[in-house]
């Protein structure tokens, strides 16, 4: 049976005061049980905007607290290394989970299967037709990583705690694909891609280009086992808002 202190919840964010409450007014309808106790970090990495604030306006619904962020890698390990639950949940800020059961059913299946890592599908209802190409695509490749070494992007990726300290956490040196640089050292057997999606926007295509974003996700592939290109500055981060 799953408790009230099984689950930390890790978002890193910068400048987020548009997206963030989008994010937080879901995660307040999610019917996991515990959701209201469940201690959500958001790990600020220097907002010049209302960020804080907009985190803060959620405490009568969500135990929120700031933590100091950086980029996601730091961030995420940072709220990792406070938690004591079992699982942490790793979340983008500019994500929306409007399955209100998602949250609820991640858990169960991870806790049933005992699971190291999970993750979910993409969607991007509001994009234009080659933003939702994309992220079919994206979906694709996670499924079909279960036959060889498994994909999650950290939109969505919730970690056995355990597992996550013994891979190391997130490898703070890389300027990109830090999320797919640890699940990729997970085994496949112990991991699951969980029915349903989250929604995101289209602002990394806008901000990138989706031709210059497909060459990275490829190159990415093409480069998995070279540490060196994913310490390089691809200027992705650059990108966002």
């Amino acid at each position: 049976m799953l408790t009230k202190s099984d689950l930390t919840i890790i978002i890193p964010a910068k400048n987020e005061e548009r997206l963030l409450p989008n994010l937080l007014k879901s995660l307040a309808l999610q019917d996991y049980p515990a959701m209201s106790s469940t201690k959500l970090y958001i790990a600020d990495a220097g907002s010049t905007d209302r960020t804080r604030e907009v985190a803060l306006s959620f405490s009568g619904r969500l135990n929120v607290e700031i933590i100091q962020g950086g980029l996601p890698a730091v961030g995420r390990n940072h709220g990792a290394r406070l938690a004591s639950t079992r699982y942490l949940l790793f979340i983008d800020a500019d994500i929306e989970i409007a399955d209100s059961t998602l949250i609820r059913r991640t858990m169960e299946i991870a806790d049933r299967k005992n699971l190291h890592c999970a993750t979910t599908n993409i969607a991007c209802p509001e994009g234009k037709a080659w933003d939702r190409i994309l992220y079919s695509g994206n979906n694709f490749m996670q499924h079909l990583s279960r036959l060889y070494r498994p994909f999650s992007t950290g939109m969505y990726m919730l970690f056995e705690r355990a597992r996550f300290r013994a891979l190391g956490g997130f490898h703070e040196q890389a300027l990109y694909a830090e999320d797919y640089l640890l699940s990729q050292k997970v085994d496949r057997s112990r991991f699951r891609i969980i029915p349903g999606h989250v929604l995101t926007t289209n602002r990394r295509f806008r901000k990138m280009g989706h031709l210059r974003l497909v060459r990275l996700f490829l190159n990415t592939a093409l480069h998995t086992h070279n540490e060196n290109f994913f310490l390089r500055d691809h200027k992705y981060w650059h990108s966002e808002a």
